[in-house]
């Protein structure tokens, strides 16, 4: 797809709402964009178990160690959708995987934060996965069918998380003092890094107005965000939590919260490979990748096998 006659008519669908599909004719740069931005979810889903993983066994009950597995379970189950969605696009996996574990691929920069109590549980599951369901809303509505449909079954899942979340943090916020205190500190140090979950303003996004002209995204960067902390003014207010923010006020023109400046020094550190535990998540995913290659070998033969049974079968 290369005549402007052919791009004029890709752009038509788009605008009249029409879902592309992986046999379709598309841009090979629409191509390219949804590659990048679908295998970085992947990933993220991927290495986003890292942190919670890490506190199943340390869960305070039972109850929340099933919980917390379950949850872990589920950001699997995310990766996997979103890499077989991004395989529709001729795509290998192994080569998407290895680009973040050897090459230059990003994963979200909120997955670089150290977990130190199980108070950051409970805000990961509040402020963390309720970011995310404000941005994979709208991509659930994205003009690419398979990315769509795979955030549609995620936003799902994901708002369980949230709830489970925020009920966890509820009870934390109206318990002993030691408990209160460790929830307010859990908020203080993942207010910001969820805040730039969405990434960089949009007059520094260098994706985001082709992504929206083509409908795989409908909304920027900026408005998420902005969305984002009018529903979390609310809700860390009906359980008695701070937000870290003292420039946090509410704006009668615009009917929204205004909030602080961003430290995105901080952030562009973080995608950068200088954050907290950058090389530590990734020195992870890197093992389990290389101590699992004997299991994807035994599966590829294992598949080889039956194929050939079946070939002779019939």
């Amino acid at each position: 797809m290369n005549t402007e006659q052919e791009l004029k008519q890709f752009q038509e669908r788009i605008d009249n709402g029409e879902k592309i599909e992986p046999k379709d004719a598309m841009p090979e740069r629409y191509r390219k964009q949804l590659i990048r931005m679908m295998s970085q979810h992947a990933h993220s889903e991927i290495v986003g178990m890292l942190p919670e993983g890490n506190w199943i066994t340390r869960a305070p009950s039972l109850k929340r160690k099933m919980v917390l597995l379950a949850k872990v379970q589920d950001e699997a189950g995310h990766g996997l959708y979103l890499y077989s969605a991004t395989e529709t696009l001729g795509a290998r996996r192994q080569d998407l995987v290895e680009d973040y574990l050897y090459g230059s691929a990003k994963y979200s920069s909120i997955f670089n934060y150290p977990t130190l109590t199980y108070a950051d549980i409970c805000v990961i599951g509040w402020l963390v996965d309720g970011a995310a369901i404000v941005n994979q809303t709208m991509l659930a509505k994205s003009s690419y069918g398979p990315y769509a449909r795979a955030n549609l079954r995620i936003c799902k899942e994901e708002s369980f998380h949230k709830k489970q979340g925020y009920e966890m943090l509820a009870k934390m916020a109206s318990g002993t003092p030691e408990q209160q205190k460790m929830a307010q500190d859990a908020v203080n140090r993942w207010w910001w890094p969820t805040l730039m979950m969405f990434g960089p303003h949009d007059s520094d996004s260098p994706n985001s107005a082709e992504l929206i002209r083509w409908g795989v995204k409908t909304k920027t960067n900026d408005e998420l965000r902005v969305h984002f902390v009018d529903r979390m003014v609310m809700e860390a207010e009906a359980i008695g939590i701070t937000l870290p923010d003292p420039d946090l006020r509410y704006n009668e023109e615009t009917g929204h919260w205004d909030f602080g400046l961003i430290p995105w020094d901080e952030f562009w550190s973080v995608v950068k490979g200088d954050g907290p535990m950058n090389r530590e998540r990734i020195r992870a995913r890197r093992h389990a990748y290389e101590e699992g290659a004997w299991v994807r070998e035994a599966a590829t033969e294992y598949a080889r096998k039956q194929r050939l049974r079946a070939e002779k079968a019939s």
